[in-house]
Parts: C-alpha cells; structure tokens; sequence
C-alpha cells in the first residue's frame, strides 16, 4: 500500500493535470468534492493544477462543525498554491530570458522566415541565415562576416 502512495505521490509530481483528469474520469471523489461543477475543477486543471490536487486530497466530508477543510488542511492547499505560483513565476522568469537571448543575437530584431514576406524582411535588414550548402560560385569569393565570424575564437584568419 506504501508503494502505491509513493506511485500516485510521484505522478501528481510529474504530470498533476493527467492525474487530475484522470481523476474526473474514474474517481468517485471528483463527485463528492465538486458536488457537480465543472468550471472551478476546469479552472484549476488549467491554471492551478497542484492547487487543485491539494484541494481534493485535502477534502473530507463535512465534519460536525460542518467545515470540509479545516486547520492543517489548509496548510496542503497552501503547499499547492506555492508550487503552482513556483511554476508561473519561473516560466515567467524563462520568457524574459528568452527574450534577452533573442535580443543579443539578433540585435535589430529576429528574423522571420517564411509565410507572408517574412523572408523579404529578413533579407532587407541583413540578416539572412548562413548557407549550408554554398554554390561554385561562392567557393571562388574571399570569405564573409556570415563564414567567419570574428567574435570565434582563432577566426581572425581567413580559413582558420
């Protein structure tokens, strides 16, 4: 029985929406906590899943105060909502890095390749990609910026 708890502890921390669906599909429960809504268990699957877990282990039918969660229940449920904001303020935290990255290698702005005349534009602000497969007459010309760039280590020759 330990195993299965460890089982089902480990794919609520890999995959907690999977668990969650999984647990509106076949699990008794799910009926019991959310009482027939949808759109707040729909809510937390997408925006607070580890929440949302928490909530529905956390639950119990209604005691003689008449509370569901109460007390350290509410300490899991917090757990949740910190690993859940964890996730969005490091994700959040990616794209500007992301962002800075982009901006360094392509500091008049990324080049966009195909659909509608994304190429043109990239081609008229110079920056076109380098070709992988040069042609007789390329072979013959001395080389580019593009070849050898000169922020490479050992490239201040050409050819070397």
């Amino acid at each position: 029985m330990i195993l299965l708890g460890c089982l089902l502890a480990f794919s609520i921390a890999v995959a907690p929406r999977l668990v969650l669906v999984l647990a509106w599909i076949f699990s008794d429960r799910w009926h019991a906590v959310w009482q027939g809504e949808w759109i707040w268990p729909l809510l937390g699957i997408l925006f607070l899943p580890f929440t949302t877990v928490m909530y529905m282990l956390a639950w119990n039918p209604a005691g003689p105060g008449g509370a569901n969660i109460e007390g350290w229940d509410w300490m899991w449920i917090i757990l949740g909502l910190i690993l859940d904001l964890s996730k969005w303020f490091g994700l959040w935290g990616n794209k500007n890095k992301a962002t800075e990255s982009a901006q360094h290698y392509y500091p008049a702005g990324a080049p966009r390749y195909g659909g509608s005349g994304g190429t043109s534009a990239a081609v008229s602000s110079g920056q076109v990609p380098p070709s992988t497969s040069p042609t007789a007459s390329d072979s013959d010309a001395a080389p580019t910026a593009a070849t050898t760039p000169s922020d490479i280590p050992g490239s201040d020759k050409p050819g070397g």
